[in-house]
């Protein structure tokens, strides 16, 4: 997310906080914070599958390929 979009998600919490809202600034505010979430999604879920782990045994597994709920793998 850009710092334009960033600075805009302040200044609408801001306002919000101080005056309230318009009905159209919360459309945006709700989009902005949708938008700013899936970028936040999306970074940690890059920094997941990067990761790996490594056993006791020292062999390493990847944690994008580890099963989910499986602590086996």
């Amino acid at each position: 997310m850009d710092k334009c979009k960033i600075e805009r998600i302040n200044q609408l919490a801001k306002k919000k906080k101080a005056d309230g809202l318009t009905q159209p600034e919360q459309m945006e505010q709700k989009q902005l914070y949708k938008e700013y979430l899936a970028d936040i999604k999306a970074n940690v879920t890059s920094q997941m599958n990067s990761m790996v782990i490594e056993k006791p045994d020292g062999t390493t597994v990847a944690v994008k390929d580890m099963k989910k709920g499986n602590n086996n793998n």
